[in-house]
């Protein structure tokens, strides 16, 4: 899942039917704390939960990894309320995760279903960005036969623009990467920090290209802007502790930026910290 904030659909969820807005409330703040089990518990108590509610216990059990029951949830949601974006937008990230994790006699149909949530999502709200994402991202890595391929992807990329100029040049980055197009990928992620130079988010993007291109030292420099514009963001934290821990260099330092990111204040559709603690268990015990 991308870094980006999915704050925007979550502040307007609350718009979209009656709720009641004290339980809803405290619910909400618990999962933006990332405490999905207390959040689910407040949800759970309603009698006739709204589809925004259902939405909201949905995401609380995808982040728990509870991906039948937030199926469940977000179907039901979506049935309720089926002019909201975020309902088919939800389905289909879960649907893409149980693909994830299931066998390869089930993963196809699962693959399928995220696809046509995603592209459900899109239709209902073509400036749902995170909709656009992943639906992007789903064309770009899944093969013909389930939908995807690149030609799709490029076909999305004035739809990102007219949301995000600078999502427009990483989607382009992205492209130009699964073509091996190296140099326009660079030239396109260099482009979208210039159009959004204060989203550590988008100096990360390039600083992990680099890396992963080899080029350790422009990497390093990059990562250092990221600091000095963030210091102690999640995406700045988790990215550059991955990063060295890729590389098995730095490790001390690795383990530092970890430990400053699970106290960090991580947003949901940037938590990582379980898999952040079995990195540091992993650490520890080598």
């Amino acid at each position: 899942m991308r870094y980006r904030s999915a704050t925007l659909i979550l502040c307007a969820l609350p718009l979209l039917a009656a709720v009641d807005s004290d339980q809803y409330e405290k619910a909400r703040v618990l999962f933006e704390k990332t405490e999905y089990a207390a959040s689910a518990k407040i949800l759970e108590r309603l009698k006739e939960p709204s589809g925004t509610e259902l939405n909201l216990l949905g995401r609380d059990h995808f982040m728990m990894a509870d991906y039948k029951k937030a199926t469940e949830l977000f179907e039901k949601a979506a049935q309720m309320e089926p002019r909201v974006s975020a309902h088919w937008h939800w389905l289909g990230r879960t649907y893409g995760r149980r693909a994830e994790l299931s066998t390869f006699l089930t993963a196809p149909g699962y693959a399928s279903k995220a696809r046509q949530n995603f592209e459900r999502a899109v239709q209902t709200d073509p400036r749902n960005i995170e909709a656009l994402n992943d639906l992007f991202e789903y064309y770009l890595q899944a093969p013909g036969f389930l939908g995807g391929g690149l030609d799709k992807a490029q076909g999305l990329i004035e739809k990102i623009a007219s949301v995000d100029p600078a999502e427009k040049h990483w989607a382009m980055a992205r492209i130009a990467e699964e073509r091996k197009d190296f140099n326009t990928a660079e030239a396109q992620l260099r482009r979208s920090m210039e159009l959004a130079p204060k989203q550590v988010g988008r100096v990360c993007d390039l600083a992990m290209f680099l890396a992963k291109r080899g080029r350790t030292a422009e990497s390093d420099d990059v990562f250092a802007q990221a600091q000095r514009l963030a210091p102690n963001h999640p995406t700045y934290l988790w990215n550059r502790a991955n990063i060295l821990i890729e590389a098995k260099r730095n490790i001390p330092e690795a383990r530092q930026l970890l430990e400053r990111y699970l106290s960090s204040k991580v947003q949901p559709d940037d938590d990582h910290k379980e898999e952040a603690r079995k990195l540091l268990a992993k650490i520890h015990g080598a």
